[in-house]
């Protein structure tokens, strides 16, 4: 049937160059040949195709999409050891531009991400994604699995990249021009992972919100169920009581940026007190206007850095400004973080019984001088990526709700300490970029579509996009000195604008001039 379609194709040179495209993706399985790896299919994808996804576990929420543009599809698995492998996908496209991507993952998870794989395929990027070595968000895989554990922290990203490489190639007979990394979270951290350990893998890296220093940031996410105990406990806050201290905030903070929007332009200066929330004698316990002494000392703990034996830094605090996005269903839910849970169960303890409620400085040692693989990923020292001229683009949201924004200029700074680089030195080859109003990866109140993911994209323009951005940087040499974000009405892209707003290039801070319409990114700068 398909090769009658394709025979009545040829009336047209479209319809010829299509077919010809479908034919070259039919013999592709039978034409791979890549060491300990089994295809299981090619198969032609058209524009306008409904792909369903029947063998991703369910966690991942992933079940079908709708083709944008026709490609390959080619589905395998790789043994990255005699106990471990990772399935993958090369999604190869019609339309190809000669550039190669490669996709991160998230959390602990084993998902592929088909959304960003959509996405970049859609522009022309031949594009890989992979499970990470395992299947699911959970971290059950890991238990007494170390080459598991290791796919996880390095080698999935590094295998995918290398064997996508290979597939390209024999699908195009030629190698790709550029490769690139996209990635968030933990596809954050996988991309410094690369720049770190894997220097030739990507030429360049856009890396959102990353999960570096890995170890303690779990320990760090662990501990808040100890700050807020379970619901009902004297320390636990009510959804409706975080709501009260957000808008305290707010009321605090909100004008240092010189514009009261409800959004934190800089996070790292606002130095909450939570004071004037603390009920007053009489007031009945269960308030939603006001909080306890208590409830108080929560809240101080909430927006702490934690600390670890001898007063040590373990992870830095969590920014003020995220309150509503991390309410009630994240870190002060009442229950504990599964991800920081999951860890310590089955990767740093290898003990399905042990008890979250339990976690402490001794805990948060053994975590991190376990440093399994070295995911911790914190080496610091990008200076392998930068001699063979590989370029980096970090952005963070200012009211991320899983990981504190707080830690991307502490990797930043430490990134300049360990190479003895000033910022404008670090320009050359690596700028990071602070997303006001953005929650974890996207989402969030401000100016947040930025062309970090699918459906975050305001415009393809490399001045309002971290992708294009990239590529323009990369293969014209025309770095990006601030991201143009964009607020649509109701969060939804295309449709009508709130604003926009000009994201600065750390270490500045953007300011309002207190002139013209604060709408208009013109009506801001970025200082010192």
């Amino acid at each position: 049937m398909r090769l009658s379609l394709c025979a009545a194709l040829f009336a047209s040179l479209a319809g010829a160059a299509q077919c010809e495209f479908q034919q070259q993706c039919s013999k592709l399985a039978s034409k791979l040949k890549i060491d300990n790896a089994t295809v299981w299919f090619a198969e032609y994808v058209a524009a306008g195709t409904n792909i369903s996804f029947p063998d991703t576990d369910p966690s991942c929420g992933q079940a079908a999409m709708t083709a944008g543009v026709d490609f390959c599809r080619v589905a395998l698995h790789v043994a990255t050891s005699s106990e471990s492998g990772i399935s993958m996908e090369a999604w190869l496209p019609r339309n190809w531009t000669g550039r190669f991507l490669s996709t991160g993952n998230g959390g602990l998870n084993g998902c592929l991400s088909y959304d960003d794989m959509a996405y970049t395929v859609e522009l022309g990027f031949s594009t890989v994604g992979a499970n990470n070595g395992h299947n699911g968000t959970a971290g059950t895989p890991f238990i007494n699995a170390p080459e598991v554990v290791k796919d996880f922290a390095w080698r999935s990203v590094h295998t995918n990249a290398v064997v996508g490489k290979q597939i390209s190639a024999a699908f195009y007979n030629k190698k790709h021009v550029k490769s690139y990394y996209l990635g968030c979270s933990t596809g954050g951290r996988q991309g410094f992972k690369s720049a770190e350990s894997f220097p030739e893998d990507f030429d360049g890296i856009v890396a959102g919100a990353p999960a570096v220093d890995f170890n303690n940031l779990n320990s760090w996410s662990g501990h808040f169920y100890l700050l807020t105990g379970p619901a009902g406990s004297p320390t636990y806050l009510t959804p409706d009581q975080w709501n009260a201290v957000h808008a305290n905030i707010m009321d605090q903070c909100d004008n240092l940026d010189g514009y009261v929007d409800g959004i934190l332009e800089d996070p790292e200066i606002c130095q909450y007190n939570p004071e004037a929330l603390i009920c007053p004698a009489g007031s009945p316990a269960n308030s939603t206007t006001c909080i306890t002494e208590t409830q108080a000392r929560t809240v101080r703990a909430v927006f702490s850095d934690l600390k670890g034996e001898n007063g040590t830094l373990v992870y830095p605090r969590m920014q003020p400004g995220s309150e509503l996005l991390g309410t009630p269903y994240i870190y002060y839910s009442g229950q504990p973080f599964q991800y920081s849970a999951d860890w310590f169960k089955y990767v740093v303890y290898n003990d399905l019984n042990w008890d979250p409620a339990t976690l402490g400085p001794a805990d948060y040692a053994a975590s991190d001088a376990l440093n399994p693989s070295d995911i911790r990923t914190w080496s610091g020292d990008l200076s392998a990526a930068h001699a063979r001229g590989a370029k980096i683009l970090h952005y963070h949201g200012q009211q991320d709700q899983i990981i504190s924004s707080s830690n991307s200029p502490r990797y930043y700074k430490h990134v300049a300490q360990t190479m003895g680089l000033s910022s404008s030195e670090l320009d050359s080859f690596y700028r990071f970029f602070r997303i006001s109003g953005m929650g974890h990866c996207a989402g969030g109140p401000g100016a947040t579509f930025i062309g970090q993911q699918r459906g975050a994209t305001a415009s393809l323009d490399p001045d309002q996009n971290v992708l294009t951005a990239m590529v323009q940087w990369v293969e014209q040499g025309k770095a990006p000195n601030s991201i143009l974000g964009t607020a649509f009405v109701g969060e939804t892209a295309g449709g009508e604008v709130a604003f926009q707003r000009r994201h600065c290039k750390y270490p500045l801070r953007n300011t309002y001039t207190g002139k013209g319409d604060p709408k208009d990114p013109a009506s801001w700068k970025c200082v010192e």
